[in-house]
């Protein structure tokens, strides 16, 4: 199973993306984890990737593609995985598109944990991390709604995107999840 997982912060996607992981035996592909593992593994498309990170700038979509395209090789990636944190933009979901249909290993399935922006807004607040102040918070929310709207209308355009709802405890959101990778697996 080869899916992207989306959801906006503070829906517990990292608490739901690790059941699924071990549910599914699939690699978790966690865009952060693949940019810090080529840039410590000193790979030229790492090291390239460390010289916008160390200088705090967002890594270029032709870099970021590329440290997936490699990542994607590895053998554990050969029985699916969970793509966490990209594609971002339009423009990354285009090239990976690309990038699968040139390999014959097309998307399965596009999930998103959906939740309400004040239950949202009330998680975010309880963690109590330096980044979770009320205005921040609020940027945030708008910055991954800007992003994240033009994704999910060209996934449903493509008639890849599933929405779960991310109300609830975990378990009972992972068993929403379960029902729909069940229902494509």
């Amino acid at each position: 199973m080869r899916l992207i997982f989306i959801g906006p912060p503070g829906a517990g996607k990292g608490t739901q993306a690790a059941k699924i992981v071990d549910r599914y035996r699939i690699a978790h592909l966690s865009t952060g984890d693949m940019l810090r593992a080529a840039r410590d593994a000193k790979t030229p498309i790492g090291l390239k990737a460390d010289e916008y990170m160390s200088k705090g700038e967002l890594v270029p979509d032709d870099v970021i593609i590329e440290i997936i395209r490699e990542r994607l090789r590895d053998p554990d990636c050969g029985g699916g995985y969970l793509l966490d944190g990209f594609p971002r933009t339009l423009g990354q979901a285009e090239a990976l598109d690309a990038m699968l249909a040139a390999s014959g290993t097309p998307l399965d399935i596009v999930l998103e944990l959906r939740v309400p922006e004040e239950e949202l807004f009330q998680r975010l607040s309880r963690r109590g991390r330096a980044d979770d102040k009320p205005e921040v918070i609020r940027q945030r929310l708008v910055a991954y709604r800007n992003q994240t709207e033009p994704l999910l209308q060209y996934y449903q355009g493509k008639n890849l995107l599933r929405s779960v709802e991310g109300v609830g405890t975990v378990e009972e959101i992972f068993e929403r999840l379960v029902k729909v990778l069940d229902s494509v697996a």
